[in-house]
């Protein structure tokens, strides 16, 4: 049974647009090179035609894959969200209680984490350590080389 997908708005619409790009865009190259490859003759022997078939099939797969992500998502609906607590759709402040360095991050589902963006999953070990947690509170975050790391929500937005 599929994962519930949680998103924020802005994160089903930018999926909306990525399948909406491949269903028409990238499906209508993808047939364009494969129709030139035929042009090249026997496709038994022809890379360039199973190359433009790989490419589709991959195509084909992604496509399935971000349809069955949008089935089975789940949007967070901002208006309804309060700040009294750190929950997916909220951008929180913290500060690094030993180096004092203060950090904004978003928190959102898995499927439109970014990191360099400052979109925290809120299954990454800093997304799981705030979630339900409010301003004000210290939490302990468990980071992958096992050190731990203390963080002070000082201030939490709807996002």
């Amino acid at each position: 049974m599929p994962k519930d997908v949680i998103l924020t708005p802005e994160g089903l619409e930018k999926l909306q647009r990525e399948l909406d790009d491949l269903q028409t865009n990238k499906r209508r190259e993808v047939a364009e090179r494969i129709k030139e490859a035929r042009e090249f003759g026997d496709i038994s022997e022809n890379s360039e035609y199973d190359d433009a078939k790989n490419e589709q099939m991959m195509l084909e797969q992604k496509i399935a894959q971000l349809e069955e992500r949008l089935r089975s998502a789940q949007v967070v609906n901002t208006s309804e969200l309060s700040t009294d607590l750190v929950r997916v759709g909220v951008t929180v402040n913290v500060k690094d209680e030993k180096t004092g360095d203060s950090d904004k991050y978003t928190i959102v589902g898995s499927a439109e984490a970014n990191p360099s963006e400052k979109k925290l999953s809120n299954e990454s070990p800093v997304g799981k350590a705030l979630i339900g947690h409010k301003r004000g509170d210290t939490v302990d975050v468990a980071l992958p080389n096992g050190k731990k790391r203390k963080l002070k929500i000082t201030k939490i937005d709807v996002a």
